[in-house]
């Protein structure tokens, strides 16, 4: 099948050849596999209803520090058993330079901190590639213009033209993929920059106070859980992708989320969950099921063994898995750990 040509991608072919694909891939954050992968999911039916302004476990009261006079970037949480503490952060992947310095809070309690937790440690590409070659590409002799209908190859190609980018440097990739990349780098059209994320502020704190970093998932767990779409949702999902591309719905639901960490307003990020959630698009459903319907209780597993190592843990994930009843502060506070909320 022949794609469209435009008389720029003889350019563009040749650019790709001298920056070969596998090096795109570098500049897609794991955490960005899908508009949801700002940490976004939620259990089906409660995306509507669940979320709490102020997100306190159930029926438990504040005993803890009290909350500061202005909110500050996403959410910060005290969870203590025992005598041992961790202290739950919520982070966005992509920033900017003036989310920083972080709020003087986090600053702190990152100080004290015995060990830091992240969901990926973003600092080796490494096994992220060769996740991808395992999950995200078809294998030798297949081609994705095998798996697209006619409709969609084509807003694929003019898509990937209008950045420069031509259909064949990318037949090797599965939909899901290709809908990721194209999302990252409309958000590093508007500025936001892998490199100003949380997450690297919380991983270079680790290395000036020596304490140790974990991840609780792996690059390998993170693009497998896209793996699991068949052929025809891979495809829709892509479809979704470009259309809110093409809307501008995408990029105003993406930048929505920064805004709202940034400010720390919960009723803002209410609605963030609750519009990722609803409705009964591919991307939805895989927000709703996989994102974080399965990722959070595994992720309140692990902080739960982690607290048993350590007297304090610093633990940054994506601000939306904080968020609802079935959000890592619930979870953990249904376990009988206290939950309090610093700001």
């Amino acid at each position: 099948m022949r794609c469209l040509r435009r008389s720029r991608t003889r350019h563009a072919d040749a650019r790709l050849q001298a920056q070969p694909p596998a090096h795109l891939w570098t500049r897609l954050p794991v955490w960005l596999l899908a508009l949801a992968g700002l940490g976004i999911c939620l259990d089906a039916n409660a995306a509507g209803a669940a979320a709490s302004a102020e997100y306190l476990p159930y029926g438990s009261a504040s005993v803890g520090p009290p909350p500061v006079a202005a909110r500050n970037q996403g959410g910060l949480y005290r969870i203590s058993d025992g005598g041992r503490v961790a202290y739950l952060f919520g982070t966005v992947h992509m920033g900017t330079s003036a989310f920083f310095p972080l709020a003087p809070e986090v600053s702190r309690v990152l100080g004290q901190a015995r060990r830091v937790v992240v969901e990926l440690d973003t600092r080796s590409n490494d096994d992220f590639l060769r996740a991808l070659a395992r999950h995200g590409r078809y294998p030798p002799g297949d081609d994705l213009r095998r798996h697209l209908s006619p409709p969609v190859l084509a807003a694929l190609t003019a898509a990937l033209h209008a950045r420069g980018i031509s259909v064949a440097s990318m037949a090797d990739c599965k939909p899901w993929l290709v809908a990721n990349l194209l999302l990252s780098m409309a958000l590093e059209g508007r500025g936001y920059r892998r490199d100003h994320g949380v997450e690297g502020a919380l991983l270079d704190a680790a290395r000036r106070h020596g304490a140790p970093v974990t991840q609780l998932e792996s690059a390998d767990y993170q693009l497998a859980l896209f793996d699991t779409m068949n052929a025809a949702r891979a495809e829709r999902y892509l479809q979704e992708t470009l259309d809110g591309l093409r809307d501008g719905s995408a990029l105003r639901k993406a930048q929505a989320v920064m805004e709202a960490w940034a400010s720390g307003d919960p009723r803002a990020l209410d609605g963030l969950l609750r519009e990722a959630t609803a409705g009964d698009s591919v991307t939805a459903d895989f927000t709703r099921r996989v994102l974080l319907g399965r990722r959070n209780p595994e992720m309140a597993d692990g902080i739960a063994r982690l607290m048993r190592r350590d007297s304090v843990t610093f633990v940054g994930v994506g601000v939306l898995h904080l968020l609802g009843a079935n959000g890592l502060p619930q979870l953990l506070a249904r376990r009988g750990y206290l939950v309090e909320r610093v700001y």
